[in-house]
């Protein structure tokens, strides 16, 4: 289905970046290595896809995420940006975290709560801000 509409879902697991603990693997038929994330991740991606809204969205679109953390340890913004972008397309919500498809992620930002770790996630079509615009 294809919504314009803005929608809201909270993933209530603790947030969970892809680059942090990065495993060098070898591949099975060409015995080359090659960097896959973490199991944590891949664990924190699976158990995140029962909370994601499943619609598919009008291009482009605005993803606004507030990331709760449970200890007050400093974490890279954009690492956790990339990685909540990986989840909405492994789950077809956005079919790919290009700025054709994501445009932007204005007012994501990073907060404590050590009770309540999650991540709210907003999701709200883009207008087209280009216009007028000579490149």
């Amino acid at each position: 289905m294809t919504v314009n509409q803005p929608t809201h879902f909270t993933i209530p697991l603790p947030p969970v970046t892809k680059k942090n603990s990065q495993r060098i693997l070898i591949n099975r038929k060409t015995g080359a290595p090659f960097i896959a994330p973490s199991q944590k991740f891949k664990d924190y991606e699976r158990e995140a896809g029962y909370f994601v809204t499943k619609h598919m969205y009008v291009i482009p679109v605005n993803v606004k995420a507030v990331f709760y953390m449970p200890t007050r340890r400093k974490c890279d913004l954009t690492n956790l940006l990339e990685a909540l972008d990986d989840i909405l397309v492994n789950y077809g919500v956005v079919p790919d975290d290009d700025y054709t498809h994501i445009a932007a992620h204005d007012g994501s930002r990073v907060l404590y709560d050590k009770n309540n770790p999650r991540t709210e996630v907003f999701i709200t079509a883009c207008g087209d801000d280009t216009k007028g615009v000579q490149t």
